[in-house]
């Protein structure tokens, strides 16, 4: 067997540029994490408005079917006592038939699983049952289709996105923000 000589390796790390190398690396990850859920979050909110823009096309094609009438409809509750006092349906039962799948109805981001206990992530503006959709009226006031919300998310699902994106709104001429903005608040 032959035996082969012995050479110094003068190229090998020390422990302590180890230790540093991969102290920077941490700092990095560090660092690229929350960019990364914050641009996982806004891959959800995409798909949650999405669903929004299909509850959009949904309540249109009630409303064309109903005599121009929003429905007359109500959140499910999430507390059992108050949710046996609501003797009207839920969002999920008046559109079931205009959405063909209900899943539509499931935020990616409602970790709160409010679907699964509600039938809906979103929650519906019941000061609006019934109105006709041309002329909305709540609180006696009247309101422009542009300036009223009909849906919105149950919960800041959004909230990595920041405060202000936190929920996204379906208003009632069919465009969609993830933003409330009231008259006068800004």
């Amino acid at each position: 067997m032959k035996n082969f000589p012995s050479v110094p390796c003068d190229r090998a790390f020390t422990l302590v540029e180890l230790l540093v190398v991969m102290t920077i690396i941490a700092i990095l990850a560090a660092l690229l994490l929350p960019a990364l859920g914050r641009a996982k979050e806004s891959a959800r909110a995409t798909v949650c408005l999405s669903n929004l823009h299909q509850v959009g096309i949904a309540l249109q094609l009630y409303v064309q079917e109903n005599h121009n009438r929003l429905p007359t409809m109500r959140d499910v509750s999430t507390d059992p006592t108050v949710a046996a006092t609501n003797t009207f349906p839920a969002i999920h039962q008046v559109l079931g038939a205009q959405l063909g799948n209900t899943n539509v109805l499931r935020c990616p981001s409602d970790l709160a699983d409010f679907f699964g206990r509600t039938g809906s992530s979103y929650g519906w503006n019941s000061l609006l049952n019934g109105e006709d959709a041309d002329h909305l009226h709540a609180f006696t006031m009247n309101f422009d289709p542009h300036g009223i919300f009909l849906v919105l998310d149950k919960e800041d699902f959004h909230k990595l996105r920041g405060p202000e994106k936190a929920v996204n709104y379906l208003y009632a001429d069919g465009h969609i923000k993830n933003l409330l903005a009231i008259e006068g608040s800004k």
